[in-house]
């Protein structure tokens, strides 16, 4: 057994033990006309990955089903943890009992919903912040949930392994991007095996957080529009040392994209009136028409990016930011279609779960 199983073995046994809460092993009433409903409920066992970003505090809760899993419980919500890290340093108080408010709804999911094997990740906010670790410790005494501060690799890791299958087939190298909140994560894969193999990858310390709030802001036509450059012009310069190592690519180029920037534009691409999951994951889109609405976007004053569906007063300040990554993305790796996943890391924890407890 590689150290790295090993670890992980130790790590998932590790969050056994520290779910806030006994598990109540009582079976549910069966349903009319199932009696056998009881025993089915008694023995089904339901996995959790929760992801702390930046921008977003997200819960995903499920079951083993076939050669994946059936969510049985999700929950997200906007927390903006790294508010104001860029210029201080640490976590804003503010941030931090979002947060926290946060991870107590999600506590309450687990202990309900009976979780058997739980793993927490946190990501580029809690990397980066000076008092990272005391609002871990404080998470846990008040939550019950361990945080674990991941690594940009297992994270760019995690994320391919979430969210790979929605790749169009093909034998070349493809690409797989996340925008976070404090980071992007850029990662180049075969996909000639069964899980893909990683060739490459990069994180780029610029979300759509750190990248709004070093860089952002502009008022009219000629300042948001220099705003927007100055964003282009960070993003390419943090993306140069990964362009140097890409290979060249015969034929089409593949290219899939999960964060809240790319479902966000894909709803805007779509005209949906409001966010609709069954229509964006999964969906292929032409990358000039990505191109076309990030444009769009980036000349929009913030209360007219507000009025838009699917954006909202909640997205309209840092959808530009995100707008110019996937701009210098497409710019990286000149694809003619852009595939779009609303799933990543959380997919991508429940199916290493999953793994080792089968």
């Amino acid at each position: 057994m590689t150290e790295e199983k090993k670890k992980e073995r130790r790590h998932v046994a590790h969050h056994h033990a520290d779910l806030p809460y006994r598990r109540d092993r009582r079976a549910s009433p069966a349903s009319e006309g199932s009696q056998k409903a009881p025993f089915r409920q008694h023995f089904a066992r339901h996995y959790a990955a929760l992801d702390l970003g930046t921008n977003n505090c997200r819960l995903l809760i499920a079951r083993p089903q076939g050669d994946g899993f059936a969510v049985v419980d999700a929950f997200s919500r906007i927390v903006r943890l790294g508010e104001g890290l860029a210029t201080s340093g640490k976590l804003s108080d503010a941030a931090v009992e979002r947060t926290i408010a946060a991870l107590r709804i999600c506590a309450d999911k687990l202990k309900r919903r009976n979780v058997t094997l739980a793993r927490s990740v946190a990501t580029e906010a809690c990397r980066r912040a000076s008092n990272g670790a005391s609002f871990i410790e404080r998470a846990y005494q008040e939550t019950g949930i361990h945080l674990d501060v991941i690594s940009a690799e297992e994270e760019a890791r995690l994320a391919v392994l979430g969210c790979h299958v929605l790749l169009e087939p093909g034998n070349a190298p493809a690409l797989v991007f996340d925008i976070g909140g404090g980071s992007t994560e850029l990662v180049l894969i075969d996909t000639s095996t069964t899980v893909p193999t990683v060739i490459d990858w990069h994180s780029a310390p610029w979300g759509v957080v750190s990248l709004t709030e070093s860089a952002g802001g502009g008022d009219g036509p000629d300042g948001l529009a220099t705003a927007y450059e100055r964003m282009r012009n960070l993003v390419r310069g943090s993306f140069a040392p990964f362009a140097a190592r890409l290979p060249r690519v015969d034929g089409p180029r593949r290219l899939l994209g999960t964060s809240g920037t790319v479902t966000t534009l894909a709803s805007v691409h779509l005209g949906l009136d409001r966010y609709d999951r069954a229509q964006v994951d999964g969906l292929i889109a032409p990358a000039d028409s990505m191109r076309a609405i990030s444009q769009r976007l980036a000349h929009l004053s913030i209360v007219e990016r507000a009025k838009l569906p699917c954006i909202g007063r909640e997205r309209a300040d840092l959808v530009v930011a995100g707008c110019a990554i996937l701009e210098t993305i497409l710019d990286l790796w000149p694809a003619e279609r852009l595939g779009i996943a609303d799933r990543g890391i959380r997919e991508g924890i429940l199916r290493r779960l999953m793994a080792s407890a089968a």
